[in-house]
């Protein structure tokens, strides 16, 4: 079973603090401590304030009205029995300056009457009602309009009112009224349910944001983040989700410290998720160790024992208090679960678990008893109809599946992925997951010979993927049988299905860049950032809406107010649809938002918007296996690389060590691999050798190990490469002069593009309007402490966040700034800042960003982390500024700059490559280039850049190298192509002898379009 498939649908058992539902409708609300406001649509209820300040009596009465997403309350509601509140006479004076209320227009309610108001910005709206000697009031934002409106009227009838709450984004149009759906801002309960619902849904990097938020505010003492064993071992198996397997080992170490032992529920999650981690990394003996591991603490008398003696600690409190409301967000409509039946759950899931464990090791009749009896005790816990037991009798089932398919039982394996995808589209419909599911069912099409079947089925995927958080990271895997199929068909549909399919499938360095900047924007207070917001709620609404349509759709036996809520919801969906249309197409006008969307391209917008002379070349790696798409004006070519996935990855691993590698904390050059990068040439673009001559600009889209090389040093041709291996065991011989050899980047301009949407839309990017040419950002200054002394790895075996800092010295050997100067005489009109003005907060605070057309920087990039545990967060290394400078312009930082930038130069160690540290690579983070070229490049480009120069390696100084490279790269600046510019400056290298090793003329990509100019000029 593949990992990633694999750890969709087990994750979801960590969403088992125990699903729940509202509780049921009293039949008077005066002596109700909460109610729920509707019953359909976002999860809203209304909390009683005995202590609100509005009241007068014992008689009057208050509630906050408390919703999903956000933090804070949205809206008040009172019931005066005195006619009046503290407010005076009129209920809305206190809110500031209002109009003339008018009719509400409620239901059943002619009487009401609505007044909008502005208060500190924001817009609110006040319902109010006399009835009798009693005034009702709900007021708050009017976004939330709708639990207003339900909320008065059950307070005016006495008896929680059904009804659909959901929030018009498009109404309240200030951004703040917004901003609470953000993680950064949801309170211990709500994060904690978010992480889960992100978590079942298969996102695993956005999952990962909510429990790194929770991890934090723990590690803090916040008050109410008390759960910290919880929220380590959840944001582990994120981290284990996602590949990053050395920072899971850390932090579930930190959750075997942090837990409870005498809480059998966490122990059992902690002992799960590390199976489960183990199981990722392809270690079933380990995952069998961990689940014989025995738990602590006795189901029974879990914390009744502290209730009975009157002992309520804040831990326990915030239990009580909050587990509830987290699973009900999860929703199943059943009452809450009792730690017996959680435990059970829990072991159920092991004893599923156990069964892959098996599967794996190659004992499939243990394996089946195992998946058996977690089946069977899986329905022993209210007749499995537990919305988490679900999905983890989706995933038992799917795990059988494969047992029976490969048992030569094909009808039953059949039917049992039916009924997992069954299971998990009924629960969770419009998931990842559910896609997941049902791309399982096609792969078995496939396998069976039912090839048009699974065309069709893989056709639907595709196109649900494209609309469906997270499903990116889930599919990539389980396409693999699509793509083979594609590859090996004749339909002329076939490299058009590849690049819709290729579209949806997301790197786990992009999900969680694309999630981090996400979060990023959703913070802002710009126009964007505002939209950006309002898309967010409108998809949630959406989903939420189809889930409720999917209930009341199942349901055999409707009740009147179902059949009216069902068309009621239908309608109110389409209209979020249509809403939802309306902000994308006005957010599409933003980079931000652009730079962290995966918005597909069709073959044919693709091919149109290419020259003649220009051909688009994406690399796809699924598995080990590595296929490509090759498109030019006049059509395309879907062919398989003539190498596996690992192999190329070895071949790239052999060029980049001959090229440069750190030892001893220096960059060293070995003599060039060249008959490696002749094979690679050869398996890359052998199939389409014969047109490449026709393509002198390749757009190179890279993936996997290729996103650490650049390919202008492939080897296109044997000229000259026998005489240059003559020369290598030679001792007379220079090894380093590689004249004469064939490159491909001497006939061809290269462009690497990060995704053919990204590419298509810095194509159409008008140049930039700043009226000034250029600024020079580098050189920064040595700190004047003495770096503290480092502890050995084994006296710290579970680092901290402090003990993922970088360690001071990366700031004692600062990159020179000699060629900011030259490049700023080359353009004219510029600026150069460097020392201790070039600080990360002197960045931040530069009003005039936005005035320069080119901005370069001369730096240290550290793309990957300082311990192989540590998450990797792509920064640019700057001087220590003021009070709570770190010395980085983190990527995070870069997407709130304010750019018009034609150009962003990185001329800085490994920004565009992979990591240089042995240690992170071996430990399996091996997309730090990936990280690297998606974080920094994404988030200049969102910053408002329109291309990124980045370097693979350090810039030599020595033969004039880096002087050469940039005079080439700013030659002609408005007159001629960047790429072509950049492609001269290195012709001129290889035919020197000191620098024609790949090493001085190949380390620059440009990221973009390299046929446009590298500035325009006035």
């Amino acid at each position: 079973m593949s990992r990633a498939g694999f750890a969709v649908l087990v994750a979801a058992a960590l969403a088992l603090p125990g699903p729940g539902a509202a509780a049921p409708a009293v039949p008077s609300l005066k002596l109700a401590d909460s109610f729920r406001i509707g019953n359909a649509g976002v999860l809203c209820t209304a909390q009683s304030r005995v202590a609100d300040a509005a009241l007068n009596s014992l008689f009057d009465r208050a509630y906050a009205i408390v919703c999903r997403d956000a933090a804070a309350p949205v809206g008040r509601l009172y019931a005066f029995r005195s006619g009046k509140g503290s407010f005076g006479g009129d209920a809305v004076v206190r809110l500031g300056s209002c109009g003339t209320p008018g009719p509400a227009d409620i239901a059943d309610l002619p009487q009401a009457r609505l007044a909008r108001c502005e208060k500190d910005g924001l817009s609110r709206s006040v319902y109010t009602l006399t009835a009798g000697r009693t005034l009702f009031v709900a007021d708050g934002l009017s976004g939330y309009g709708a639990a207003l409106r339900i909320g008065l009227q059950s307070l005016a009838r006495d008896r929680a009112t059904a009804g659909i709450v959901d929030v018009a984004a498009t109404e309240a149009g200030d951004p703040a009224a917004f901003a609470r759906v953000q993680a950064g801002s949801l309170d211990p309960a709500q994060a904690l349910a978010e992480g889960y619902l992100r978590n079942n849904a298969a996102s695993f990097a956005e999952s990962s944001e909510f429990f790194d938020l929770l991890v934090e505010r723990s590690r803090q003492g916040t008050p109410g983040f008390t759960r910290s064993a919880e929220y380590l071992g959840n944001q582990g198996l994120q981290q284990s989700n996602l590949g990053s397997f050395a920072e899971a080992d850390r932090l579930f170490a930190q959750a075997a410290q942090a837990i409870d032992t005498s809480d059998p529920v966490a122990a059992r999650l902690l002992r799960n998720a590390e199976a489960m981690h183990a199981l990722n990394q392809r270690r079933p003996e380990t995952a069998l160790a961990v689940l014989d591991r025995p738990v602590s603490g006795n189901v029974g008398t879990m914390a009744a024992s502290r209730i009975a003696q009157g002992f309520i600690d804040t831990p326990l409190s915030q239990r009580l208090n909050n587990d509830d409301a987290a699973l009900r967000a999860l929703g199943s409509g059943d009452a809450r679960l009792s730690p017996e039946e959680r435990a059970a759950i829990l072991d159920a899931q092991a004893l599923y678990l156990r069964g892959a464990a098996l599967d794996s090791l190659g004992q499939p009749a243990a394996a089946r008893a195992a998946l058996d009896s977690a089946l069977t005790d899986m329905s022993s816990v209210r007749g499995g109809k537990v919305r988490s037991i679900a999905w983890m009798r989706a995933a038992a089932l799917t795990a059988l599946a494969n047992l029976q398919e490969a048992g030569g039982e094909a009808t039953a394996a059949r039917a049992g992925l039916l009924q997992a995808a069954t299971l998990v589209s009924g629960q969770f419909p419009d998931s990842a997951a559910a896609l997941a599911a049902n791309a399982r069912m096609a792969a078995l099409l496939s396998r069976q010979g039912d090839a048009a079947g699974a065309a069709s089925l893989f056709r639907s995927i595709v196109t649900a993927a494209q609309d469906t958080p997270g499903a990116g990271q889930v599919l990539r895997p389980l396409l693999a049988s699509w793509f083979a199929q594609l590859a090996s068909s004749n339909d002329p549909a076939a490299p058009g299905d590849f690049l819709a399919a290729a579209q949806v499938l997301v790197r786990p360095g992009v999900a969680q860049t694309q999630a981090v900047l996400a979060r990023e924007l959703s913070g802002g207070s710009d126009e964007a950032a505002s939209l950006f917001r309002q898309s967010l709620t409108l998809g949630r609404d959406i989903v939420r809406s189809d889930a409720d349509i999917a209930r009341l759709v199942s349901n055999p036996e409707p009740a009147p107010t179902d059949v009216e809520n069902l068309v009621l919801l239908r309608a109110r969906t389409e209209a979020l649809r249509r809403d939802q249309t309306a902000v994308l197409a006005r957010l599409a006008d933003f980079p931000r938002y652009r730079s962290i969307t995966n918005n597909s391209v069709t073959l044919v917008k693709l091919s149109g918007a290419l020259g003649a002379n220009e051909a688009y070349y994406k690399l796809m790696l699924v598995g080990d296996d590595a296929y490509a798409l090759y498109v030019t004006r006049g059509g395309s070519q879907l062919l398989r690389v003539g190498a596996s996935a690992s192999e190329i990855g070895a071949m790239v691993k052999a060029l980049r060590d001959t090229i440069v590698i750190f030892e001893n904390g220096r960059p060293t050059t070995y003599p060039f691999d060249a008959l490696a990068a002749r094979r690679l040439y050869v398996a890359l673009f052998g199939p389409v050798a014969d047109k490449l001559p026709a393509a002198s600009h390749l757009i190179f889209e890279p993936d996997g190990a290729m996103l650490q090389l650049p390919i202008n040093l492939l080897i296109a041709a044997d000229t000259n490469v026998e005489a240059y291996l003559a020369r290598t065991n030679s001792d007379a011989g220079d090894p380093f002069d590689m004249r004469g050899i064939a490159w491909l980047g001497r006939t061809h301009m290269v462009s690497t593009a990060v995704s053919p949407r990204a590419f298509l839309d810095v194509r159409a990017i008008p140049a930039s309007k700043a009226r000034r040419s250029y600024l020079g950002l580098g050189e920064n200054a040595v700190p004047a402490q003495t770096p503290p002394a480092q502890t050995p790895a084994t006296m710290t075996p579970i680092p901290t966040r402090a003990d993922c800092d970088w360690p001071l010295s990366e700031w004692g050997r600062p990159v020179s700034g000699a060629e900011l100067s030259l490049a700023s005489r080359l353009l004219g009109d510029g600026q150069v800042v460097t020392g201790a003005g070039f600080s990360d907060d002197a960045i931040m605070k530069m009003a005039d960003l936005k005035d320069y057309r080119v901005i370069h920087f001369a730096t240290h990039g550290l793309v990957t982390a300082p311990r192989p545990e540590c998450p990797a967060r792509p920064a640019l290394l700057t001087s220590f500024g003021g009070e709570g400078s770190d010395g980085l312009l983190s990527f995070r930082d870069i997407f709130d700059l304010s750019l018009d930038a034609d150009t962003i130069i990185l001329s800085a160690c490994d920004t565009a490559g992979a990591a240089s540290a042995s240690a992170t690579r071996e430990a399996g983070i091996t997309t730090g280039g990936s990280f690297a070229l998606d974080g920094l490049v994404r988030a200049f480009v969102g910053a408002g850049a329109r291309a990124v120069v980045a370097s693979h390696w350090p810039v030599p100084d020595s033969y004039d190298a880096t002087s050469t490279l940039i005079s080439g790269l700013f030659a002609q600046a408005g007159q001629q192509p960047v790429g072509e510019a950049l492609r001269r400056s290195q012709l001129g290298m290889m035919d020197a002898a000191d620098t024609s090793h790949p090493y001085y003329w190949s380390g620059f990509a440009i990221i973009g379009d390299a046929a446009k100019p590298l500035s325009k000029t006035n």
